[in-house]
């Protein structure tokens, strides 16, 4: 489920009511842990924070000419998801994740490729969140990324 938007603030204003004060608050960890360096945005239909084309121009291989994503927060029909383009691509950064995550929840990890999925807002464990978010720089996301496109 996308939501149109034009910016962050719209987003969130398209979120249901009760949803919005614990999707902020996740926004708020995200953004406030993160490496200086992520531009955040609307993209793809949700929220996103990505490297900008100044800092890597050859941007996004699947989408020719749009900054590289990074990060997203998206508010779906039946839960919040938050998507890290890090522990997709980094092996040590998902066992680290997967590792910690019972430390902070009692709720079993509900986790594809890159997305965490929370479907009750009380269960987001904002801390564990704001310390992967400060896991990776814009510098070592590139890096990855670049090893990742020549396997």
């Amino acid at each position: 489920m996308q939501i149109p938007a034009d910016s962050v603030a719209d987003y969130i204003s398209k979120i249901p009511e009760e949803r919005q004060e614990v999707f902020k608050k996740l926004f708020d960890t995200v953004n406030d842990n993160l490496p200086k360096g992520f531009q955040e945005g609307v993209s793809y239909g949700m929220i996103g924070w990505n490297v900008p084309l100044e800092t890597y121009p050859a941007g996004y291989h699947c989408t020719s000419g749009s900054a590289l994503p990074f990060m997203g927060l998206a508010s779906q029909k039946n839960f919040i998801a938050f998507y890290h383009m890090g522990m997709y691509a980094h092996p040590e950064l998902l066992d680290w994740f997967v590792a910690e995550y019972p430390k902070h929840s009692k709720r079993k990890l509900d986790m594809g490729k890159s997305c965490v999925r929370f479907k009750k807002p009380e269960d987001i464990p904002f801390e564990l969140i704001a310390e992967v978010s400060k896991k990776m720089t814009v510098e070592d996301w590139i890096s990855i990324y670049e090893s990742q496109l020549k396997k």
